[in-house]
């Protein structure tokens, strides 16, 4: 009898330690083909995705014998969760295990954008020597806006803080007398106020129906035109056509994307732009972030099959 399928590349100790209990088989490449996916799960126990896997009414249907869906990572976003809550299979996350390693992955790419690192990198190793060309600015004293104000965002603007940064957030949902909020010593105001503010604006939104599209070009103009925008959270948040156009009308000064509408995505205007820092979704890939997301979710994998409590689960308890 097949236990756990797992459709990604996603290894560790924790998943060793699941090998050894349950019969696991590992097709790191499934989550390209849907159609495969389909045929397979109906074998299975549970399933282990990432973000890359779409786990769609369709598959969830097809899969009677299914329990447990574990999510190596933090956004839910692949999942239909509607469709796993009504057939009663829980669905596991690790909702702040690797929020170290994205928010450290922020910063750093507030500072390279600040310091103009990579074309000074690639003008210095043409054997070039052009230091005032390269002149930026410090983070001290600038403001940071923190749109989503989560379990990341709070953990960017505590790293802020140690740069001398003045902090505003802009929450829906998050309650303006909370402790997290008075730690960071952040002002909440609403979006129109926090675009027209800040020097920073670091993105940390879950991807929903509102929040699809949220960084059109309209937003982009109310910004300040030396205001640098990050993303780090899901690349559907951002119109790249309005982000590029406002980025060639010099409507902000820069921009870092982790995160991409398409992944891989194709051919870009913004390739090519040295006020643009480009990286492959690596916001979780630490060692030490992938480690506690692995054994977390196999975890509480383990616990569901063997009919006991987990720890991270978004829905139902247990099946």
């Amino acid at each position: 009898m097949k236990d756990i399928l797992v459709t990604e590349d996603i290894a560790g100790q924790g998943m060793e330690a699941l090998k050894e209990k349950f019969h696991v088989v590992f097709e790191p490449d499934l989550w390209g083909e849907p159609e495969r996916l389909q045929a397979l799960l109906p074998e299975f126990r549970a399933v282990i995705v990432r973000n890359q896997t779409r786990v769609t009414s369709s598959i969830i249907r097809a899969a009677p014998r299914l329990q447990v869906i574990g999510r190596a990572g933090a956004g839910l976003d692949n999942i239909d969760l509607e469709a796993a809550s009504s057939a009663g299979i829980v669905v596991l996350y690790t909702p702040e295990q690797n929020s170290i390693s994205v928010a450290e992955l922020t910063l750093g790419m507030m500072i390279i954008l600040a310091r103009k690192i990579v074309p000074a990198d690639r003008s210095t190793k043409s054997g070039h020597w052009e230091r005032k060309a390269f002149t930026g600015t410090e983070l001290y004293g600038k403001t940071l806006g923190i749109v989503g104000l989560g379990r990341i965002g709070y953990r960017v603007g505590r790293r802020a803080t140690a740069f001398g940064m003045n902090m505003l957030a802009h929450d829906i949902y998050a309650n303006p007398d909370a402790v997290l909020v008075s730690e960071l010593s952040a002002t909440m105001v609403d979006m129109e106020e926090l675009l027209g503010r800040a020097d920073y604006i670091s993105c940390h939104v879950s991807l929903t129906e509102k929040t699809r599209g949220l960084f059109d070009y309209e937003m982009f103009c109310r910004m300040k035109p030396s205001a640098f925008f990050i993303n780090t959270s899901r690349g559907e948040v951002v119109d790249e056509a309005a982000l590029v156009k406002a980025l060639k009308e010099e409507r902000i000064a820069g921009a870092a994307l982790d995160v991409r509408s398409e992944e891989p995505p194709d051919d870009s205007p913004l390739s090519g732009m040295d006020n643009v820092i480009l990286t492959p979704h690596i916001g979780a890939f630490t060692g030490e972030g992938q480690e506690r997301v692995v054994s977390s979710v196999c975890r509480d994998v383990a616990a569901v099959l063997n009919g006991k409590e987990p720890r991270n689960y978004f829905n139902l308890s247990r099946s």
